[in-house]
């Protein structure tokens, strides 16, 4: 069963605050920056959700929101030992216990702007050996490489890992909020705003990984200098 937590409503509020074509903003500090965060970071996790490929979802949202000359993902392998795959991930890419998975850690840039940490347990068995050649030798990101296999995903777990705003903030009014969230600096938010954990399959319905991404806080990065 997918894990959901603290996802509310609040694009009709943030389309009425913050008008179209608007030069790319300083998310403040106050109800107002917060509330469009929030709605942000929601549209980011529902795009996740309905597309086939987390890759071509970011590549998307780096081109609308300008935060690259060239709006092109790039996966940024890290160096190490792989992290094997527990016995509970086994048997949810559906390997015995003996069958090799190997593991992926890459960050999944955009220009200057890391979108993603992503963890990646794929099975090597389901792959072309230029597929497996691909993601032991560049910087591809699994998406992409994978691609000629139609690949599609079962998101099973969404962790909101940041509200900008707390549970109930729709029931209380409006002097409430105001007093809580008075004008102030600019919003930080933490590394880490959302989770994903999902198995990706091939068109024929086998799985082929199981992905842990986590979103950091550059996806509300905008960028007025790639423009």
């Amino acid at each position: 069963m997918m894990k959901m937590r603290s996802i509310g409503t609040a694009f009709a509020l943030v389309a009425v605050v913050a008008p179209a074509g608007a030069e790319p903003r300083v998310f403040r500090d106050d109800f107002i920056g917060r509330l469009e965060a929030l709605a942000l970071v929601e549209t980011l996790n529902a795009e996740l959700l309905a597309g086939r490929s987390a890759t071509l979802v970011l590549e998307k949202w780096c081109a609308d929101h300008h935060m690259a000359a060239e709006p092109k993902i790039v996966a940024r392998v890290a160096p190490g030992s792989g992290t094997p795959p527990s016995d509970e991930q086994r048997a949810r890419l559906g390997v015995g216990p003996d069958e090799m998975v190997a593991h992926r850690r890459v960050a999944l840039s955009c220009g200057t702007h890391t979108l993603s940490e992503a963890d990646n347990w794929y099975v090597p068995a389901r792959l072309t050996p230029e597929m497996n050649r691909a993601l032991a030798t560049s910087d591809t990101p699994f998406g992409k490489v994978v691609a000629p296999l139609q690949p599609s995903r079962r998101t099973f777990s969404v962790e909101m890992l940041w509200s900008p705003l707390p549970a109930g903030w729709e029931s209380r009014t409006r002097e409430e909020i105001a007093r809580a969230y008075p004008p102030g600096a600019r919003l930080e938010a933490p590394h880490g705003v959302l989770e994903h954990r999902a198995i990706v399959h091939a068109a024929d319905g086998r799985p082929i990984s199981e992905v842990r991404e986590t979103y950091t806080r550059d996806v509300l990065d905008f960028d007025a200098g790639a423009r």
